[in-house]
C-alpha cells in the first residue's frame, strides 16, 4: 500500500480531489502554507494499492496546471525588500507528490 501527498495549488485542488473520488480513491485535504510565494495551497492525502500509484499520478497531472502568474517579489518571503522591486511572472500550480510506502493501515 501506498500513502501519496500531493501539494497543489489551492484554485486546482478542488477538480483534482473530485477527480480521485470519481475514480474510487480516498482523499483527505489538508490546508497548507508554504513554497516559494509562501501562499495557500492544499495537500491531498491518497491511500491506494501499489498498482493505482500511476492512475492516481495521471490524475494530478491532468488537473493541476502549470500556468504563469503576475506577482509581487514581497509576496515571498526574505524578497522584495527594496523600494523599487517590480512585480514579476512566476510559474504556479503543477504538484509536488511523495510517495510513501505504507506498513499497516487501520480503520477503527
Amino acid at each position: 500500500m501506498k500513502l501519496l501527498l500531493a501539494i497543489v495549488n489551492n484554485d486546482d485542488s478542488a477538480v483534482a480531489s473530485s477527480a480521485l473520488t470519481e475514480k474510487g480513491f480516498f482523499v483527505t485535504k489538508l490546508s497548507t502554507t508554504g513554497g516559494f510565494l509562501m501562499v495557500g495551497n492544499t495537500t491531498l492525502l491518497i491511500g491506494t494499492e501499489d498498482e493505482s500509484v500511476d492512475e492516481v499520478m495521471k490524475i494530478l497531472k491532468k488537473h493541476c496546471v502549470t500556468r504563469k502568474q503576475v506577482t509581487s517579489p514581497t509576496a515571498s518571503f526574505g524578497t522584495g525588500l527594496k523600494k523599487d522591486s517590480l512585480p514579476r511572472e512566476v510559474n504556479v500550480g503543477g504538484a509536488t507528490v511523495f510517495v510513501l510506502n505504507v506498513e499497516k493501515t487501520f480503520k477503527i
